[in-house]
C-alpha cells in the first residue's frame, strides 16, 4: 500500500552526509525544527505534531530513518515486528548506556545544513521513543539550541540498573551539553508518562543530576493519555496526545519553547 498523501503537503530531498543517505521531508517557513520520529516510523501522528510546529512559524524538518513513510502506527508491521530488524543494524545502538548511536552523526549533519537553509538563531530538535535521546547527543553540533526528548527509551534493558539510568549518550556528549547549557544559557525538555516502563525513573534522576535545573522535566499521569498504541500510555506529543489536558498543555509548551530557543518567536 502507498501512504505518501499523508505527506503529501512537504517537500521530499536526499541528504547524504557522505556516510549515509537517507530522505528528509520538510514543511514551513523559518528556523528550522527537526523532528525525529518514534518507532515504527515516521506515521500519522508524528507528522501531525511537525504539522502543528510549522504552523508555529517554523520549517520542520521529518527524517525517515526505518519504517514506511506514513503508515499507520497500527498496521500489523508495527512496532514489535520493526525493533528486530532496527536492533541489528549498525546504525543504531540499543542497549548501550554510555556512546549514543552512530546516526546521530548523520542528524548534526542534517542540523547544519537546516540552520544554514533556514536561519534564526539555531535549530530545534525532538527525538521520540527509540529516538527520543538522539536530541541530547546532538547538543555537541553547536546550530542546535533547543533539545527535547519526548518518552527517551534508549538504551533498552531496563530491567538493568545500568541500563535504567542510562541515557544513550556518551560522557563526552553529556558533558558538552552540560557545559553549552550553562555558556549558552540553553536548556532541554523531557517528556514522559509516570510509570512508563521504557522510560524509568531512574533515567529522568540522570538528566536531573547531570543537568539541574537547565533540565525541564514534564511528567504526565496515564490517566490523562489519550488511548492507543503500547499498553501503558507511552507517546507524549502523538499517539496518546489527547486535545485538551496535560499532554495538550505538554505540546503547546514544546512548540513556544522552540519558537523561543530558534528566535521564531
Amino acid at each position: 500500500m502507498g501512504y505518501a498523501s499523508a505527506l503529501a503537503a512537504y517537500e521530499k530531498f536526499r541528504f547524504d552526509d557522505g556516510r549515509w543517505a537517507r530522505d528528509v521531508y520538510r514543511r514551513g517557513v523559518g528556523p528550522a525544527v527537526i523532528v525525529i520520529h518514534e518507532m515504527p516510523g515516521l506515521h500519522p501522528q508524528v507528522i501531525r505534531f511537525a504539522d502543528r510546529v510549522a504552523a508555529a512559524g517554523m520549517t520542520v524538518y521529518c527524517p525517515h530513518l526505518f519504517g514506511e513513510p506514513g503508515r499507520p502506527a497500527n498496521h500489523p508491521l508495527g512496532v514489535l515486528t520493526m525493533l528486530g530488524g532496527v536492533c541489528i543494524r549498525r546504525e543504531f545502538n540499543v542497549w548501550a548506556s554510555d556512546r549514543s548511536s552512530p546516526i546521530v552523526d548523520w542528524l548534526r549533519a542534517l542540523a547544519r545544513k537546516a540552520h544554514a537553509d533556514s536561519g534564526g538563531r539555531g535549530v530545534g530538535a525532538v527525538g521520540m521513543c527509540f529516538t527520543g535521546g538522539f536530541a541530547l547527543a546532538m547538543m555537541t553540533e553547536p546550530s542546535v539550541v533547543a533539545p527535547v526528548l519526548s518518552q527517551p527509551s534508549l538504551p533498552l534493558g531496563a530491567s538493568r540498573p545500568e541500563k535504567a539510568a542510562g541515557v544513550g549518550a556518551s560522557p563526552a556528549e553529556v558533558a558538552c551539553a552540560r557545559r553549552r547549557f550553562q555558556d549558552e544559557d540553553l536548556s532541554m525538555i523531557g517528556l514522559r508518562f509516570h510509570g512508563d516502563p521504557f522510560v524509568p525513573d531512574a533515567r529522568f534522576e540522570t538528566y536531573r543530576r547531570e543537568f539541574g535545573d537547565r533540565f525541564e522535566a514534564i511528567e504526565i499521569d496515564p490517566k490523562d493519555a489519550a488511548p492507543g498504541g503500547l499498553k501503558h500510555p507511552h507517546s507524549v506529543l502523538t499517539i496518546n496526545l489527547a486535545e485538551e489536558g496535560p499532554t495538550k498543555a505538554a505540546e503547546a509548551r514544546v512548540i513556544s519553547f522552540f519558537r523561543e530557543r530558534t528566535g521564531a518567536a
